[in-house]
């Protein structure tokens, strides 16, 4: 058994839940009565939302109803890179929605230097778009797991392959 443990920081959407979350609001949109006679739509292309509604308000009201779904399935809304409101065809707009997959190089370095002024004994490694965390003592691993779960990161992470 090796002496070091560690564990890797992602951050991820589960696709699937996101399917069923978009699912879940377009069954509600279809039976709102504010929505009645209207063309307001969610639809995912690979990692991206693209949201259609008649008119600025509506498609903040899709927006909100989505966002609720999305919390009920647990998926982060920080994992959302909204884009500007532009106008679609007819009197209609749209807005695309990246959702952010990956960990960017500098959220990578932000969450280093965290680990880093801690003072735990661990080492952290930026491996692609991901966090490689290791240790001697896996309480360390927890407290850095706990200071960053506190931490305010403009994106939602997992911890996986605790070892």
């Amino acid at each position: 058994m090796s002496s070091e443990s560690s564990f890797d920081i992602v951050s991820k959407v589960d696709l699937q839940e996101m399917a069923n979350a978009i699912n879940q609001a377009e069954k509600e949109i279809d039976n709102r009565f504010d929505f009645k006679g209207s063309n307001s739509t969610i639809k995912l292309e690979k990692e991206e939302l693209v949201i259609a509604s008649d008119d600025e308000f509506k498609l903040q009201n899709v927006l909100d109803i989505l966002q609720g779904k999305m919390t009920k399935r647990g998926i982060s809304i920080k994992n959302l890179d909204y884009g500007k409101v532009e106008p679609a065809s007819g009197r209609s707009v749209r807005q695309r929605i990246k959702l952010k997959v990956g960990i960017d190089q500098e959220n990578a370095k932000k969450i280093n230097v965290l680990i880093r002024d801690s003072k735990l004994k661990v080492k952290s490694q930026i491996q692609g778009d991901s966090i490689r965390v290791t240790g001697k003592s896996r309480d360390d691993l927890q407290s850095v797991i706990q200071l960053l779960r506190k931490a305010n990161l403009p994106l939602d992470l997992q911890f996986t392959n605790l070892k």
